[in-house]
């Protein structure tokens, strides 16, 4: 059984759409949102698949939301094949965090093996190992300090070694101020992250609050050979579900 987000109660968030942010912007791609995350950033838009009521962790809007209503359990046949009914052979697969469900995820991507693969992690989880294989592009987002995470949970060194090592991964940081830019380029040395497969991101859940980051953002891109990402769907459909 899967883990699964809703758009509305009872309906899993299964959608086609464009990615909308990293190495495969713009591309038609289906979407599966899991539910269940193990870090917590204050600044998150999708809090609704893990700050569930009781869940005191910090969050800037400091809302809770109902876990029956929020998220909803399938087996991975029945989530194949409302994935195999929607036209992108793009799949990526996002949360919450997905690897927490690394084994579930292997018996999915296995009942779909002419789909493009991408999972979307805040790389501090492994890939199971029968998942890896089926795998074709991780797009790992570490969080710096200012998403509220304590680095001994949000920045593991074994992990950032080994997706560092990895060619399958792109790391994509969200930035808000110069303070987080200097913490990407600390981390960027010390883990030998090369810049073409490095994407800088402003922070921000509006066009509004991503243009006001965007262009010292593009310029610290072009200054430290970095890679610039928007968030495509923000501007196209704003900050909602199923998007």
């Amino acid at each position: 059984m899967l883990t699964l987000a809703t758009t509305t109660p009872g309906e899993p968030e299964i959608f086609a759409s464009l990615q909308g942010e990293g190495p495969s912007i713009g591309r038609p791609s289906t979407f599966l949102r899991l539910s269940r995350c193990n870090l917590a950033c204050q600044w998150c838009d999708t809090a609704y698949t893990w700050r569930f009521t009781g869940d005191n962790r910090p969050h800037r809007d400091a809302l809770t939301f109902e876990r029956q209503a929020n998220q909803i359990a399938l087996a991975e046949e029945d989530v194949a094949a409302r994935i195999a009914a929607l036209p992108p052979v793009r799949l990526v697969i996002t949360g919450g965090e997905p690897l927490l469900q690394g084994a579930a995820l292997a018996r999915l991507c296995a009942l779909l093996p002419n789909m493009h693969v991408e999972i979307e992690t805040n790389g501090t989880v492994a890939p199971h190992p029968a998942l890896d294989p089926l795998v074709h592009q991780y797009n790992v987002s570490p969080k710096l300090a200012h998403s509220g995470n304590p680095a001994e949970l949000a920045l593991l060194p074994e992990r950032l070694t080994g997706w560092s090592g990895n060619a399958r991964a792109f790391f994509k940081f969200v930035v808000a101020t110069d303070d987080d830019l200097a913490e990407v380029l600390g981390l960027q040395q010390q883990y030998g992250m090369t810049g073409d497969r490095l994407f800088l991101m402003a922070e921000g859940r509006s066009t509004a609050e991503l243009r006001a980051r965007q262009a010292w953002l593009a310029d610290a891109c072009v200054s430290h050979g970095l890679r610039f990402t928007d968030r495509l769907h923000i501007h196209l459909w704003g900050d909602t579900r199923g998007t």
